[in-house]
């Protein structure tokens, strides 16, 4: 616990010295409200493999019939439970925080639950999408979910939806496997991570990929950075040399702590 506060100290002295912050988050910080992780032990495809090959399939799935695809959607159960009555919890109340105090620029979040913005953050770049949101395949226009009437299409068998702009097919905005990283998306994550001379990875395994370059590309940038980690258990960033160091813990304890030590030292 002593070596846990320490890390804390030396995070919050990093931070505050820091230009230019960022954060990553991952799985692991939505845990904590209720979200259940993936591959994590009690994770959705560890207990069921089958819906993991399920979700590998289901890009292929979609380009090959978007209508089937959208008609199953109305029948099948999400993995992820009722993400839409998830609340924030402290962990993402804390990045939000450091937002809104200045020290923190920007977070790119694995998350699809849309948390993060319901937290306060601003500056949010959802890399794999948010599935409380619509996008369109052909020009990336993002839609809200409530601009379709999804039920009517269903009944008047106009599935699936179409872009009110380009008249593109209209998917869920979340990423799925084997489908591109929108380019708006990859170039802005990209320029911040490079950007950056701090960055906090934040519940997170790193074997993601393409996300898990990100802390790659910023430790390669050639420029000074401090990578710091904060993780339920190590990774393998740290044993690869890419993170300075790690804090072991739960995010919604270590990040708030995080900010009230910041605040202690500004004084």
């Amino acid at each position: 616990m002593q070596e846990q506060r320490e890390l804390i100290s030396r995070a919050a002295r990093c931070l505050l010295a820091a230009r230019y912050a960022i954060a990553l988050t991952g799985a692991g910080i939505s845990t904590e409200s209720g979200i259940p992780d993936f591959r994590g032990p009690s994770g959705v495809w560890t207990k069921d493999p089958e819906a993991e090959r399920r979700a590998y399939a289901s890009y292929d799935r979609f380009v090959a019939d978007p209508k089937g695809w959208w008609e199953d959607r109305f029948f099948g159960k999400s993995v992820l439970g009722e993400v839409a009555s998830a609340s924030p919890n402290a962990g993402h109340l804390a990045l939000a925080e450091l937002e809104q105090i200045g020290l923190l620029k920007c977070v790119i979040t694995q998350n699809v639950d849309g948390l993060d913005e319901k937290a306060g953050t601003r500056r949010l770049i959802e890399y794999h999408g948010n599935i409380h949101k619509l996008r369109c395949m052909a020009c990336d226009t993002r839609f809200a979910m409530e601009d379709y009437d999804m039920a009517k299409l269903l009944e008047e068998d106009m599935l699936p939806p179409k872009c009110t702009g380009c008249g593109g097919v209209v998917k869920t905005d979340g990423v799925m496997f084997g489908e591109p990283i929108p380019q708006k998306v990859a170039l802005e994550s990209d320029e911040e991570t490079r950007k950056c001379d701090l960055m906090l990875i934040c519940g997170t395994s790193a074997v993601v990929y393409p996300f898990a370059y990100l802390p790659h590309s910023a430790r390669s940038s050639g420029k000074a950075i401090t990578i710091v980690e904060i993780n339920a258990e190590p990774t393998p960033l740290g044993s690869e040399g890419i993170s300075d160091f790690l804090i072991q813990g739960k995010t919604g304890e270590v990040l708030p702590a995080l900010v009230a030590e910041v605040k202690r030292l500004r004084k």
